[in-house]
């Protein structure tokens, strides 16, 4: 049994990693959060020590650290998207691998100095990227892969997921704290995409707005037309209709790919490969930080092919 320590407890994602500490057997013994609204702690682990400051958080797994057989082996990391860099340098101080939400990190030239860490620490820095564990996408790379050939598809992306006021007046709606709408909801689905159709070659911005942001992005073998939103006004009739607040869609070549069930257990499935040696590390993640980071940083064009929704 594993050791494992929390840290963004009462964020919205959290209950995913208590539930995958739970489900493959393992013990969450401390957890860090500012907020004390953490009750959901009960549900998996209500013997688990809770700190509302990190430094008295980092003192304590120090001393477990220094006690030997009480040392936590796993750090996961469900904060913010900016504190992601120093919480998991936190984890690897404390001789414990880091299992860190989406994205790594904001900056793909820091994700040098984590590779630095790992070395010097020995210690291993994880990131959750849960579509690469999808039947259906695993299915979908598996028929590319058979096909062997150059073709370039042509696929268009839309995702929406509709967010309320709060989320513009939390951290997540400061870019510089979350990376925006295309980093905080969109950098899993440019990982899954190049995972598969391979690396970025060019990328045009045709919109690019606090909530929601379309564009081009050109892989080795598809252009991909991107449409991404939390706005609500956004969903197609047919989602409003069946009462859905969330829209995924993926069309390569004009034919939908199924994947709208299937991702409730994808977190317990990502422990289950990191606790087995074959999680994904910095040198899976750096593809997708760089996308969106570049995607962040373009400045809006009128060229190319528009995505269907901003076309409407």
């Amino acid at each position: 049994m594993n050791k494992f320590a929390l840290i963004g407890a009462a964020g919205y994602i959290a209950p995913r990693h208590m539930k995958a500490i739970k489900e493959t057997g393992n013990e969450l013994v401390a957890a860090l959060d500012p907020f004390d609204s953490v009750g959901i702690i009960d549900s998996y682990f209500p013997d688990a020590d809770f700190f509302i400051e990190p430094e008295r958080f980092d003192r304590h797994l120090d001393k477990m650290r220094k006690s030997g057989e009480q040392k936590v082996d796993y750090v996961s990391i469900c904060s913010p998207n900016y504190l992601h860099d120093a919480h998991i340098r936190l984890a690897l101080r404390n001789d414990a691998h880091a299992i860190c939400e989406k994205p790594l990190l904001l900056n793909p030239w820091n994700l040098d100095g984590l590779e630095d860490i790992e070395k010097e620490t020995g210690k291993k820095i994880y990131n959750i990227l849960q579509l690469r564990h999808h039947a259906s996408i695993i299915d979908l790379k598996k028929r590319f892969e058979a096909e062997r050939s150059n073709k370039v598809h042509d696929i268009e992306l839309t995702y929406i997921t509709s967010r309320g006021k709060w989320y513009h007046y939390s951290w997540k709606g400061d870019i510089k704290k979350s990376g925006g709408v295309v980093t905080n909801i969109g950098i899993h689905f440019f990982d899954m995409l190049s995972w598969i159709f391979g690396n970025m070659k060019e990328s045009q911005v045709h919109l690019q707005e606090y909530n929601k942001a379309s564009g081009v992005l050109h892989l080795d073998n598809a252009n991909v037309k991107w449409f991404l939103s939390i706005d609500r006004n956004d969903l197609p009739e047919k989602a409003v209709e069946s009462g859905q607040t969330t829209y995924r869609s993926i069309t390569i070549d004009n034919k939908e790919i199924e994947f709208s069930g299937g991702f409730t257990d994808l977190h317990t499935t990502s422990y289950r490969e990191i606790l087995d040696g074959r999680g994904f590390g910095i040198s899976e993640a750096r593809n997708s930080i760089e996308i969106v980071h570049k995607i962040r940083n373009q400045s809006v064009e009128n060229r190319g092919a528009y995505h269907s929704f901003l076309k409407k």
